[in-house]
């Protein structure tokens, strides 16, 4: 094993099924020439194994497939078979064991080999591996001064069942008056750490 290679062994115990066999440790999956890993079509998701449970792993499923098709790609596997993909991996570690189980799609071939990808050539794995959890010790809650990508910037939707209901623009009439009702506002945090309007 070359000096390169060493360092690049998985951390922990890990097993993915990826063109239809289970493999064990850190498995190639991504050549030079993969749009995936050129240009960054993939979505994945992840879910985790403890103490015997997989909270919410089919919702984690559905997700992935989801997400995949929010990006255009070609969510080619079922709930069912992730499903079942993730029992067959879960019996490869002890009982009880923490993981994370993370299901990946991404895009092997771009239109002519340029930038905008085929879906026809999406590709799939299912990655389980040893990934300790936390001690529990509580927890807090807290509030953060950053907004969350809008749909102009990013595709927000793709972690989501559906898309959320548009809100009902106001009535001419609702409008003017809580303009004219409204105080003065002040500067905003961006205002106040960058400086100029909100």
């Amino acid at each position: 094993m070359s000096d390169i290679q060493s360092r690049f062994v998985a951390p922990t115990r890990t097993w993915t099924f990826f063109e239809g066999a289970w493999r064990e440790g850190n498995e190639k999956i991504l050549g030079v020439r993969a749009h995936g890993a050129w240009l960054g079509s993939v979505v994945f998701d992840g879910a985790r194994a403890f103490d015997g449970l997989t909270p919410d792993l089919d919702r984690h499923f559905a997700r992935v497939n989801n997400s995949a098709a929010k990006m255009l790609l070609e969510p080619v596997v079922s709930l069912e078979r992730w499903l079942e993909l993730a029992q067959e991996g879960l019996r490869r570690f002890a009982p009880g064991a923490q993981l994370y189980i993370r299901p990946m799609y991404w895009a092997e071939m771009g239109f002519g080999g340029g930038v905008r990808f085929d879906p026809a050539t999406t590709n799939w794995c299912l990655s389980l591996y040893e990934a300790p959890m936390p001690p529990a010790r509580g927890g807090a809650i807290t509030l953060s001064p950053y907004r969350r990508p809008t749909a102009e910037s990013a595709p927000v939707v793709s972690q989501t069942e559906a898309e959320p209901a548009p809100t009902p623009a106001p009535a001419p009439s609702e409008t003017a008056a809580e303009t004219t009702a409204q105080p003065p506002r002040r500067a905003g945090w961006w205002s106040r750490r960058f400086g100029g309007g909100e």
